[in-house]
């Protein structure tokens, strides 16, 4: 009864508060109209955010604030620890009934101020194929719950170890690319990569500002008083932009983003980390013997083209070479999708898109190590001269495959991307991500990517790292003994897919590529199928970004990496293969 009494009071107050503030905004509503115009349009814009190593003060009326945290987080709060952001309008016993009334089923949220200022929280379980930090909760109340005024703030509770996936599942809740007008004008907004790239010096100034701040809660329940180091934000917000970067790449529909399109974003992200890229296009690929990328694509008006990006620090031991698939548009060739399974075909390219992402952030977080980024760009058009079923490809790798699926083209461009990674870049470690097979998201769901791998330690190393970023994965059966049949052909060494496709088809998929790098490769290879994951509803997520910079975390110099990425623990159930 006593809280009962108090949420009374306390809608009374807020009842209160709303008309007084409900007369203030009609009294400025005349004067304020070309300033409350431009808020509006401002809306319509991608925002900027921006990480603080501690909190700000504001006042929630002109700057709204979204506190999320865990419940159990929540509850170790002070109100001095939050006062900052609510003292002019939020007292301490407010927002401790607040928090009181929090019954997360899954998420929940009160407000604590009209909408302006309101602190929710995320799912109270976890199981063990979750990510302990609820990042996806966490991008779905964002969406939810931001205001969209020209600055906001938005406060992360969270565990010290839940501070990266935490700020990347926030970056995700904001993308780039939209091609809305703005008050019945023709102008849209779209932000290059060099705009984005840029420090806030060629931004539009009525362009939104989303203030991200933390509150870290210590092993021991302590609220730490210390603000983030300068590398951790520097971190955060490197994270931030290669994930916001590949969403936008995958957001964009063909006709702005085709081959030639998808080559100068590499060459921009080359330029920032002073790099020159490899290119290699059009007949070259024919010539060179790249015939995966170039069966697939040669029907395009835009011609298909391998590009890489190699950065090699001096005293490096290890060679990392992330290889991504990028069809920037997959009709199926000439074995045509349907009417309704061709939309969203856009999205194809999000395997390259992470990688180059990823590629990116790893540079700028200081990787110690060889990483190369092999993008294999094509669009997999219908015309003349398009590939047909029975035409037989040689591939990079030097074996022959029969075409019996046009519309199996992934697999054939990676082919060719995995063989120029182990053949021209020495690497021993090789990882490919693409999104694949459809059959991903009835293997392991729409949240989790699957992981294939021909060493089981990774595996174990990836699907922490999964948990850890919030890009989650799930593991497919490595069995190319068994699988690899499936791919059997009377006139070259493989056909391209599967005779059953009711077994096990992620897993053929990507056995198909490992058949070209090798199955007696002697280094660590493993295929990310993230089909499914690349995107949530019809916008882009970034999928894969976090994911790798947590995995090769120890391969970098930064701290907060390091401090997540998963050790070289020996697996629970190691086996070894035995003739």
């Amino acid at each position: 009864m006593h809280i009962i009494v108090n949420v009374l009071g306390i809608a009374i107050l807020n009842c209160t508060e709303r008309l007084t503030v409900s007369v203030l905004r009609t009294a400025t509503k005349v004067a304020n109209s070309s300033v409350c115009h431009k808020k509006a349009a401002a809306r319509k814009m991608a925002a900027d955010i921006k990480f603080n190593s501690s909190l700000t003060s504001s006042d929630p009326y002109y700057k709204p604030v979204l506190i999320i945290g865990q419940l159990r987080h929540l509850n170790l709060l002070k109100f001095s620890n939050v006062s900052c952001k609510l003292d002019s309008r939020v007292d301490e016993t407010t927002f401790k009934h607040a928090i009181a009334c929090l019954h997360p089923s899954p998420t929940d949220k009160c407000s604590l101020y009209l909408d302006c200022a309101t602190v929710a929280a995320v799912p109270l379980k976890c199981s063990r194929h979750n990510t302990p930090s609820r990042s996806h909760a966490i991008t779905r109340l964002v969406r939810t719950h931001i205001m969209h005024a020209n600055e906001e703030n938005v406060v992360i509770v969270c565990d010290r170890g839940d501070l990266f996936a935490s700020a990347c599942a926030v970056a995700r809740a904001f993308p780039l690319y939209s091609r809305k007008t703005s008050g019945g004008q023709s102008k849209s907004e779209n932000y290059s990569q060099d705009e984005v790239m840029d420090n806030d010096d060629n931004y539009d100034s009525a362009k939104p500002i989303i203030n991200v701040e933390f509150i870290i809660i210590e092993k021991d329940g302590q609220v730490c008083e210390e603000p983030l180091n300068s590398t951790d934000i520097l971190c955060i917000e490197e994270a931030a932009r290669g994930i916001r970067l590949a969403a936008r790449i995958v957001d964009m529909p063909c006709n702005e983003m085709n081959v030639s399109h998808f080559v100068k974003e590499a060459e921009i992200i080359a330029k920032e980390l002073c790099i020159k890229p490899t290119v290699i296009r059009g007949e070259e690929l024919r010539e060179r013997g790249f015939g995966g990328i170039y069966g697939v694509g040669k029907a395009a008006a835009v011609p298909p083209a391998l590009v890489v990006l190699s950065y090699e620090p001096k005293g490096a031991q290890d060679t990392v070479a992330l290889v991504g698939k990028g069809i920037v548009y997959d009709t199926g060739g000439l074995s045509i999708k349907g009417k309704t399974a061709m939309p969203g075909m856009k999205r194809d390219c999000g395997g390259a898109a992470a990688i180059l992402g990823a590629f990116y952030a790893a540079i700028k977080c200081g990787f110690k190590e060889n990483l190369h980024a092999v993008l294999c760009l094509a669009e997999n058009a219908v015309g003349p001269n398009a590939t047909r079923p029975d035409d037989v490809h040689t591939l990079y790798s030097g074996r022959t495959v029969e075409i019996n699926n046009t519309d199996a083209e992934g697999r054939l461009v990676l082919a060719d991307g995995v063989s120029y990674a182990h053949k021209d870049l020495k690497a021993n470690i090789i990882l490919d991500m693409a999104t694949l097979t459809g059959a991903q998201g009835i293997a392991t769901g729409k949240l989790h990517g699957a992981i294939l791998t021909n060493t089981e330690e990774w595996e174990t190393k990836a699907l922490e790292a999964g948990r850890r970023s919030g890009d989650l994965l799930a593991p497919i059966i490595y069995l190319p003994e068994l699988h690899f049949s499936e791919f059997a052909s009377a006139i070259a060494d493989m056909k391209n897919s599967v005779a059953d496709r009711n077994n096990a088809q992620p897993s053929c998929a990507g056995v198909f590529i490992g058949a070209h790098l090798g199955f007696d490769y002697p280094g660590v290879w493993m295929h990310v199928d993230m089909a499914t994951p690349v995107s949530t509803g019809e916008r882009a997520t970034g999928y894969g970004v976090a994911l790798l910079l947590t995995l090769f975390g120890n391969y970098t110099k930064c701290s907060l990496l390091q401090s997540i990425a998963p050790n070289d623990a020996e697996p629970p159930t190691k086996r070894v293969c035995r003739d």
